[in-house]
């Protein structure tokens, strides 16, 4: 049991590597979720402050990694072979960046009175 465990975590930072690997946004995402971590201890913000940055954190992130799954999904059936890829990746994008936006203002909001 502990090794299919063990497998199973492979697997999952193997998929993480690969997503880093070639996700431009997603490294970009990684370095705003650093400094927003540097920030959390650099100053004394509440625990339940600290508790919504890295659930926003892990929100952005695991939205881009499902993002990139829809895109390489829906890259296997072309937009000539279909209309809707297009909006299906537009859509995609369009969640991921509302996710970073809304997370960007509540940690504007979170960090103001520090700097």
């Amino acid at each position: 049991m502990l090794q299919r465990l063990v497998k199973s975590i492979r697997y999952a930072l193997r998929g993480l590597a690969n997503v880093f690997r070639s996700e431009q946004n997603f490294r970009l995402q990684v370095l705003a979720a650093i400094v927003v971590v540097v920030g959390m201890l650099a100053f004394p913000l509440p625990l339940w402050q600290r508790v919504i940055l890295i659930l926003l954190i892990a929100a952005v992130l695991v939205l881009e990694v499902i993002n990139t799954v829809f895109e390489r999904i829906v890259d296997g059936f072309k937009p000539r072979i279909h209309p809707v890829v297009g909006e299906i990746k537009d859509m995609m994008a369009a969640a991921v960046f509302l996710v970073s936006v809304v997370s960007a203002i509540i940690g504007i909001l979170i960090f103001w009175p520090y700097v």
